[in-house]
C-alpha cells in the first residue's frame, strides 16, 4: 500500500530554525522579563522567582539558553517573543529537567527544548509535579524525554500544535523513557501535534484516566528500537481520532499501534472512542499486525479506522 501522507501541525513558520544547530549562548542582559512589571533579569531562575505566588508572563528573547528553572507556585507563562527562536539547550534543575513546574499553573508557548539528559535517563524539556500544564506551539528534540510527569489527579495537561522528535531511549540496562510520558494526572488532551523520528520507548505513553488525543501524526519512518505509537498502560477512557500513524521498520515492539491496559487495569476504558484515524506500515515494511490490542476487557469504540494491508483492527489480549 502506498504510504499515507502524514498531517502537519500549525507551527511550520516558528520552525524555519536558522538558530536550529546553535549552540552560543543569548546575551544575558534583559532576556527574561516579567510583563507585569516590566522588570528584565539575566537568569530564567530569578523572573520566576520574581513572580513567586502571583500570576505572571515571562517572555523570553531570541537566543539559545542553557538555563532552567523551577517553579514552585503561581501561574506563570513562559513566551517566546519571536516564537521558534527561544530555545532551552540541556539545562537541568534538580537533575530533573529544563522546566520543573510545581505550582498552580503553566503555560509553554513558542520554546524549544533540546538536549536535555541526566544520568537516571529521564532527563526531559519540561517535568510536571503539579498543577496544570499548557503547552503551545513549543518543540522537543534531541532528548531522553520530551515531558514526564508525575501524579495530579485534580490537574489537566493540554498540548497542541506542538512537534516531539528524536526522542525516547531504552538503553543502559535503565527503564525506558519516552517522547511524551504522563503519569496519573487527571486528564491528558494532544491536539494537532507531530511525533517523529523516535529514539527509543513510546510516542505517547499515559495513565491519565482520560486522553483526548485527536488530529495528531506519528511519523515512525526513521524511528529506531521504538514501541507504541500510543499507549494507555492503565486504561483510560477518551477520544482517539483522525490521527495519521505510519509505524517503521526499526521496532522494539511492533506488535500493535494502541495499547489498552497493558500494565493494568487501574482506570476504567469502557466506551472508549477509536474512529477516522488512518494508520499504515512504512514503504518496504512487510509484517502483520494490529491496530489496537487491549488488556481490559472493557467495551471499546473502534470504527471507521482506514488500516493500510498487514493491519488488523483489534486484538484482545
Amino acid at each position: 500500500m502506498t504510504e499515507m501522507k502524514l498531517k502537519t501541525p500549525l507551527i511550520a513558520a516558528m520552525l524555519s530554525l536558522s538558530l536550529a544547530g546553535t549552540t552560543a549562548q543569548a546575551q544575558r542582559s534583559g532576556a527574561f522579563k516579567v510583563v507585569e512589571t516590566g522588570q528584565t533579569f539575566g537568569r530564567l531562575s530569578d523572573a520566576v522567582a520574581a513572580i513567586g505566588g502571583n500570576n505572571g508572563t515571562i517572555v523570553i528573547a531570541p537566543g539559545a539558553y542553557g538555563d532552567c528553572a523551577v517553579q514552585t507556585a503561581g501561574r506563570i507563562t513562559y513566551k517566546a517573543s519571536v516564537p521558534g527562536q527561544t530555545i532551552f539547550d540541556g539545562g537541568i534543575c534538580e537533575g530533573k529537567a529544563s522546566l520543573v513546574l510545581r505550582g498552580k499553573a503553566a503555560t509553554i508557548d513558542g520554546i524549544i527544548f533540546q538536549n536535555q539528559g541526566v544520568a537516571d535517563g529521564n532527563g526531559a524539556g519540561i517535568r510536571i509535579e503539579r498543577g496544570d500544564l499548557y503547552v503551545y506551539n513549543a518543540m522537543f528534540r534531541n532528548a531522553e524525554q520530551g515531558i514526564l510527569s508525575a501524579d495530579d489527579r485534580s490537574a489537566e495537561i493540554v498540548i497542541d500544535r506542538s512537534t516531539f522528535q528524536r526522542l525516547g531511549r531504552c538503553d543502559r540496562g535503565l527503564s525506558c523513557a519516552h517522547s511524551l510520558y504522563i503519569g496519573g494526572f487527571g486528564s491528558l488532551k494532544v491536539t494537532n501535534s507531530r511525533f517523529e523520528k523516535g529514539s527509543g520507548g513510546h510516542y505517547v505513553k499515559s495513565r491519565a484516566p482520560r486522553a483526548t488525543i485527536n488530529n495528531n501524526s506519528f511519523d515512525d519512518t526513521q524511528g529506531r528500537t521504538t514501541n507504541y505509537m500510543i499507549d494507555l498502560p492503565a486504561g483510560a477512557t477518551g477520544v482517539i481520532s483522525g490521527n495519521v500513524f505510519v509505524q517503521g521498520q526499526n521496532k522494539e515492539n511492533w506488535s500493535a499501534f494502541i495499547a489498552i491496559a497493558a500494565e493494568g487495569k487501574d482506570n476504567s476504558s469502557a466506551g472508549l472512542n477509536i474512529h477516522s484515524n488512518s494508520a499504515s506500515l512504512a514503504r518496504g515494511v512487510k509484517r502483520n499486525t494490529w491496530f489496537v490490542a487491549d488488556w481490559s476487557g472493557d467495551q471499546l469504540r473502534i470504527a471507521n479506522n482506514s488500516l493500510g494491508q498487514g493491519l488488523t483492527r483489534y486484538q484482545r489480549r
